[in-house]
């Protein structure tokens, strides 16, 4: 349980796709003018994300990593089908996202005319690839840890473009100097937000930190300890060999 929730807060907070990996950058600058259209946006990346990693999860475990086609039998234990991994990580976003598509435009016609092209063009989205082949290098063990990475890292996006938008709707109304209108403030703020989003990284590595510092500190204690009970067998000697030779 302590390994979900650390992956979920890790996920949103120090490795967010926006402002750690600088991933789906496109999308997140053309769709954030709007809060309501970056709300759908963010919750069809959600959605996404969630689906997509644990079933690439489930072809990595048991397609194409090298040895996963034991189950088929023993003969076919030394095939490696890795170099596949784009191909067919690739194909699975795309199905998922033409459901979304199906849906949204089923369901919300005015968010679907909103979204306009860059609704389909999740689909070569950098971060949904990005949260495959980072689940993939990453090597997480469980489909259910699979299923938090997916979910948590499509949060961490839906609030980097939710907080960015939000922003711009705001300095709309702004006096911000006419060099810097447009994408050059929207430029500015991101990178504000990803130095802040970086003070996170403390939360989870503190303890650790602490840890390791304490282990050299008493290394060395002990250290000090041996040199100091040599030093002082070296002065008795020392002196008895003066006492014996006067």
């Amino acid at each position: 349980m302590l390994e979900h929730i650390e992956l979920f807060f890790k996920s949103i907070f120090i490795d967010n796709m926006v402002f750690a990996t600088f991933l789906g950058m496109c999308s997140y600058l053309a769709v954030s003018k709007r809060v309501a259209t970056a709300v759908g946006l963010g919750a069809a990346v959600i959605f996404v994300l969630a689906v997509t990693v644990p079933l690439n999860w489930l072809l990595d475990q048991y397609l194409l990593r090298d040895g996963a086609l034991a189950w088929l039998g023993p003969e076919y234990a030394d095939y490696n089908l890795g170099f596949l991994s784009f191909i067919l990580f690739i194909a699975t976003i795309a199905t998922m996202v033409q459901l979304v598509e199906i849906v949204v435009e089923k369901f919300s016609p005015a968010l679907y005319n909103s979204l306009g092209i860059f609704l389909p063009l999740i689909a070569v989205n950098c971060a949904i690839l990005g949260g495959s082949l980072f689940m993939q290098s990453r090597d997480i063990q469980t489909l259910g840890l699979a299923f938090n990475y997916g979910l948590s890292s499509g949060i961490g996006w839906f609030l980097a473009i939710l907080a960015i938008a939000a922003i711009r709707e705001k300095i709309r109304y702004s006096n911000v100097p006419a060099p810097l209108r447009g994408l050059g403030i929207t430029f500015i703020i991101t990178g504000l937000m990803a130095i802040g989003f970086m003070s996170f990284g403390g939360m989870l590595t503190g303890g650790d930190e602490a840890a390791q510092e304490e282990v050299p500190t008493t290394v060395q204690k002990e250290n000090e300890d041996k040199i100091s009970e040599e030093a002082k067998e070296n002065t008795v000697s020392y002196n008895n060999a003066i006492k014996n030779k006067n």
